[in-house]
């Protein structure tokens, strides 16, 4: 049995590439992301008392995690790519449906003459463009639960590493994007299974592509180069 899921939004981000994105939504309070609805849902009256509320989920379509087939079981990046857990007791991409779940926070409905209402949000992880299935108010009465337990995820809550970003280097940002840059670098974009000596990764953001090397156990920024991307839409 199955059912036709519509698309009723997409979200846009500071975020090209998967790389970078921090694993789970509220991470990095200060990323932004503006989420459009498709033409038919383009109506004040569709997001009509949305504005009470300071949270709301997203249901959402891992749309870059495609591929032939399932598996039961996967290998959660921060538990180094080789213990294995039973797919459902993970938020792994790759599901039999791959659906995904965010809480962002509602920062303002701004009104677009050409599209609609379009919600502003932060906290947000997803890539850009990612299609949006549903969207529903965050209620703290019943969606909070204080003493939950967190499983194998409590392990690396607070997982962040140290980073250097020169101010020769920094300054080749906007002021706006700085402190993001820096947070999500904190949270350690590498998979843990994918942690090279001496290699240089970049992670694209902004426009930008930051460019790190680790040394020892110290995150550090070599050098920030601007995207020429003529399609490169920036989040406001």
């Amino acid at each position: 049995m199955s059912i036709e899921l519509v698309v009723i939004a997409r979200i846009h981000t500071d975020f090209p590439d998967k790389f970078g994105i921090p694993r789970q939504s509220g991470l990095v309070p200060s990323l932004r992301g503006e989420i459009v609805f498709e033409p038919q849902f383009r109506t004040m009256d569709a997001v009509r008392g949305l504005e009470e509320f300071s949270h709301i989920w997203l249901l959402f379509e891992f749309s870059k995690a495609k591929r032939e087939g399932y598996a039961l079981t996967v290998t959660p990046p921060r538990l180094g790519g080789r213990v294995k857990k039973g797919v459902f007791a993970t938020r792994a991409p790759y599901r039999p449906n791959g659906i995904g779940l965010s809480s962002v926070k509602l920062d303002d409905i701004r009104y677009d003459a050409d599209k609609g209402p379009i919600l502003l949000v932060s906290g947000a992880d997803l890539l850009d463009e990612t299609p949006i299935y549903d969207i529903k108010p965050y209620l703290p009465y019943t969606d909070s639960h204080p003493y939950a337990r967190g499983g194998f995820g409590e392990a690396h809550k607070e997982d962040k590493i140290a980073v250097v970003f020169p101010q020769e280097h920094l300054v080749k940002l906007p002021e706006e994007l700085r402190k993001t840059a820096k947070e999500l670098l904190e949270q350690d974009p590498r998979a843990a299974y994918n942690k090279k000596p001496d290699y240089v990764y970049g992670m694209k953001f902004g426009g930008y592509d930051i460019r790190f090397t680790m040394e020892e156990d110290v995150l550090l920024v070599k050098d920030v180069v601007k995207i020429a991307d003529k399609n490169y839409r920036k989040i406001k």
